[in-house]
């Protein structure tokens, strides 16, 4: 008997990566504290058995000194992060960097059409934002206060800005994206517009210090976090990076004046997680992710070493 010929179905097609970062053994000075998995070679191993299962992941293994990951943006990246500390496994990543492309002797780079729902009173500051990241919006529409909002934005000005936009919309907005294909590269993207707080010295962080150093921008740690030297704490809303000291206590007298021990008032910390700390890193920074911990440091620990790096 024969049976007709069935046709096939069409192929899925599979979105290409979009950004690109550096997966390295963990050396900072609190490695090995946490994990099962530390090696190379288990972070290799580990990587393989993800491509098995994981269509939209490339990794080139090419190199010695780190594995080069390709995926479809943040979130992609950050849900095989958390993947891998919940196993066990201890590792720090590089920041995030879109790939762009050369086609026909132009660059290319990806862009994403990006939807937004978000009351009317705080779609102002989200199109000032994202039009400045080189947005371009194509629909919008507003309806019983809530504003939806249609764009088009290069994925590179799309990066770090989720975090914002929890902030800017009190939690109160949605958004989502599509990656909508390669098209010209625009240009420059300025987005981080602050510094990096560092610390100098190696020990648990106390109170007094911290309330002094909140008045220079947004802190990563709580009193008793335990740093080390490179470490970042926190960021500077103005100006350059800041080696800070976060240990330093309140200098003790034998005299003490009325009124002086007042109570000291820390704001809640902005407590790093992956994709915040993919978010808030800059290019001379690496995530330090291990099972308990998400924390932020130097690639160059002191700041001697970073001088020379920049020297270089």
């Amino acid at each position: 008997m024969n049976l007709p010929d069935t046709p096939a179905l069409p192929s899925i097609g599979i979105d290409e990566p979009t950004i690109s970062l550096d997966f390295l053994v963990n050396d900072s000075p609190f490695a090995g504290r946490e994990g099962k998995f530390v090696t190379s070679r288990q972070i290799r191993e580990r990587l393989e058995r993800e491509l098995e299962v994981n269509v939209g992941l490339k990794v080139d293994f090419d190199s010695g000194e780190f594995y080069k990951v390709y995926g479809r943006g943040e979130l992609h990246i950050a849900v095989l992060l958390e993947q891998m500390r919940r196993e066990g496994y201890e590792l720090q990543v590089s920041q995030p960097e879109v790939i762009i492309k050369e086609e026909g002797g132009h660059k290319t780079e990806p862009f994403e059409e990006v939807t937004i729902d978000v009351p009317s009173v705080s779609s102002g500051v989200v199109i000032e934002k994202l039009t400045s990241r080189r947005g371009l919006i194509t629909h919008m529409t507003e309806k019983e206060g809530i504003a939806r909002l249609v764009l088009e934005i290069p994925t590179r000005g799309l990066l770090g800005y989720r975090g914002a936009f929890v902030v800017d919309t009190k939690g109160e907005g949605i958004l989502s994206s599509r990656v909508i294909g390669f098209k010209e590269y625009v240009g420059e993207i300025k987005k981080r517009e602050f510094g990096s707080m560092t610390s100098m010295i190696a020990g648990k962080a106390v109170a007094f210090s911290l309330a002094n150093l909140q008045d220079r921008g947004t802190l990563y740690i709580d009193h008793g976090t335990e740093v080390y030297v490179g470490m970042v704490v926190g960021n500077v809303l103005k100006g350059d990076d800041l080696t800070v000291n976060p240990i330093k206590g309140k200098q003790l007298t034998n005299m003490r004046a009325s009124g002086t021990d007042d109570a000291i008032i820390l704001k809640p910390a902005f407590t790093l997680s992956i994709e915040r700390g993919l978010e808030v890193m800059s290019e001379d920074e690496y995530l330090e992710i291990t099972p308990k911990s998400v924390r932020l440091r130097k690639k160059f620990l002191t700041e001697l070493d970073r001088i020379r790096a920049q020297r270089k």
